[in-house]
């Protein structure tokens, strides 16, 4: 690999997940690698901070890692020799009226008794995708354009995604708990319900959460974010903070230059460089709909009616199928649902480092239209009392981000939207661009190497990884896969 007279090898722009993912593959390829971060810490989705009271760990974005211990990235960083990993029994519980509850166990057989009637339907859904979760993970992790490693996995996520994704979704199943399951997860991809894209997204999470569960980071999602930083500076790399950049030409000289952008920052960055047709695939880009996030300091844990919620390290609020599956679909159609689905994560009932001595942090955050001012944080707490009566009482402090907030705090989120772009199956094919690889641009030596490039959003780190592999391949001559393990 020649370095010429370029300053620095490589150049990576956000230290996000993404950004630091593709910083630490350069780097472990014997490469002089510098990254740019505006925000004053790294981390980007994938960080912690006091939002409430001194004390209270708060993860900005991300707070319960599925893909942890799945993307092939984090397999090939030997993530969980890193960072101290905490996985809850309980993967992710659906509180129901009346005191019901659903409670997907880690173990598949123990859910499958938990479920009763619709237990065995639920298993067969299940089983063959939570049996190769890592297929599955390799699957989802990279372009749909390219020919799986597995191709019976994909065929049965794709049969599997088909009948959950379609008005076929109800046909297995004879009672609300086992569809109420399965709904609260598709619906983490802030897509219409039933839509085939979300079932999929939600299978492969299900799957996941049956197979090694969904692990949370003991001090938060920074940590994560940290071993990616220790690494880089471990070989060399330099990581500058408090720097925003506003141009491609403001960088210094490199061969290659990674963004961990969206495809509208990247036309800003870019300018003029950029090609008419690929600046035009780039504004067709459609981003989705948004997040309100309301973090909470409390006194005590959430007093669920359902006990066993208290096990569990995500709580999906929002009642039945259909009632989400309604809620989800008015924040399609631009509105604000009165009785929204809520996403609950309560990471210091496993992680004492999160909360000062008998208190708690509660992680939560609702879907609204993209670009939406309104403060959600009321219809939060009255969502949560529906199933939690006191909830209100234990509430010692609060801080409520509406979707424009989250734009502002991080602009790779535009409108709110923490996928950045919309994640259905035409650009999940089409992401950002068609092409079995789109993470190379045509301006020379410039990658897009964020959540809006294959395969999609979610701390998997894996958009970094393979725009990182496309730079070796295409700009320094290489197709060995740099060697990521803590000992190399």
């Amino acid at each position: 690999m020649s370095r010429g007279r370029a300053e620095v090898d490589a150049v990576v722009v956000g230290a996000g997940p993404n950004g630091l993912a593709a910083a630490v593959t350069l780097a472990r390829a014997g490469l002089r690698v510098r990254v740019y971060e505006r925000a004053s810490q790294p981390g980007g989705g994938a960080s912690t901070r006091e939002l409430t009271l001194p004390g209270f760990r708060h993860d900005v974005c991300s707070a319960v890692h599925p893909m942890a211990f799945e993307s092939r990235f984090f397999r090939e960083f030997a993530l969980p020799d890193r960072v101290e990993f905490v996985t809850p029994e309980v993967s992710f519980a659906q509180p129901l009226d009346g005191g019901r509850a659903g409670i997907a166990y880690r173990e598949l057989a123990r859910t499958r008794e938990a479920l009763g009637v619709d237990g065995p339907a639920y298993e067969r859904l299940m089983r063959p995708l939570a049996e190769r979760s890592s297929a599955v993970a390799d699957f989802t992790g990279s372009s749909l354009l390219r020919i799986p490693r597995s191709p019976r996995t994909a065929i049965e996520l794709g049969l599997r995604a088909l009948e959950q994704g379609s008005p076929a979704w109800g046909l297995r199943f004879r009672e609300d708990i086992a569809p109420a399951l399965l709904t609260g997860v598709a619906a983490h991809s802030i897509l219409a319900q039933p839509s085939i894209a979300g079932a999929g997204a939600g299978l492969a999470l299900t799957a996941y959460a049956h197979a090694r569960g969904w692990p949370i980071p003991v001090g938060g999602s920074q940590a994560i974010s940290d071993a990616m930083v220790d690494d880089l500076r471990a070989h060399d790399g330099e990581i500058v903070l408090d720097h925003e950049v506003a141009a491609l030409a403001e960088l210094p000289s490199s061969t290659v230059t990674l963004l961990d952008v969206t495809p509208k920052a990247l036309i800003r960055l870019a300018g003029s460089a950029i090609p008419a047709r690929y600046r035009r695939a780039l504004e067709r880009f459609r981003y989705g709909d948004g997040v309100a996030k309301v973090d909470f300091a409390l006194n005590a844990p959430v007093p669920w009616t359902h006990p066993e919620l208290r096990l569990a390290g995500t709580v999906h609020v929002g009642g039945t199928r259909t009632e989400m599956a309604d809620a989800e679909n008015q924040v399609q159609r631009g509105r604000h649902p009165e009785h929204p689905y809520v996403l609950v994560s309560q990471p210091s009932l496993f992680d004492g480092t999160r909360a000062p001595a008998g208190m708690q942090t509660l992680w939560t955050y609702t879907h609204v239209p993209a670009g939406s001012a309104l403060d959600r944080q009321e219809a939060v707490i009255r969502q949560i009392e529906r199933f939690a009566p006191g909830f209100r009482d234990t509430v010692v402090a609060t801080s409520s981000r509406s979707a424009r907030d989250v734009e502002e705090h991080n602009p790779n989120y535009p409108g709110g939207d923490i996928a950045a772009g919309a994640p259905d199956i035409l650009q999940l094919l089409r992401r950002p661009v068609l092409s079995p690889d789109p993470w190379r641009t045509p301006i020379p030596g410039v990658y897009l190497a964020s959540a809006s490039a294959s395969p999609g959003p979610g701390v998997t780190g894996m958009a970094g990884w393979l725009a990182a592999l496309s730079a070796l391949r295409h700009d320094f001559g290489t197709r060995m896969l740099p060697d990521l393990s803590p000992d190399a």
